[in-house]
């Protein structure tokens, strides 16, 4: 390592900054969680004063009733595209099975025949 390098991360090292505390997670009450899944369902997105109304009518601040709206529409993104994945894997089975039942009703594919056991000729 050159002099230049090592200098460059002393520097980088002695210059760390206090961290900020970082909030605590908010543990919604089910009466809350209700009332903002009852206002997702038909507007997924809130005016400014549609949220003021949200928050002080569940005692909630702005940046909370923000940051669930947030997380709701990123989870019903995921949902969205979960949900399209079952729909194309049912796709692929019903094709699959269809195909199946096709060859099957045709004969393409016979089952081996099973050795049947000789009967007895009866001789003369």
């Amino acid at each position: 390592m050159t002099e230049g390098s090592g200098s460059h991360l002393n520097l980088f090292n002695s210059r760390q900054q206090p961290k900020k505390k970082r909030k605590s997670r908010t543990a919604f009450t089910n009466h809350q969680i209700f009332e903002l899944e009852k206002r997702f369902l038909y507007q997924k997105y809130l005016s400014p004063a549609d949220r003021d109304e949200i928050a002080a009518g569940l005692g909630l601040s702005n940046a909370q009733v923000i940051t669930w709206f947030q997380n709701r529409r990123a989870k019903l993104k995921r949902d969205m595209e979960e949900l399209k994945k079952d729909v194309e894997s049912a796709k692929v089975l019903t094709a699959h099975k269809s195909f199946l039942e096709k060859v099957h009703s045709l004969g393409v594919l016979k089952k081996k025949a099973q050795p049947q056991e000789k009967s007895p000729v009866p001789e003369k």
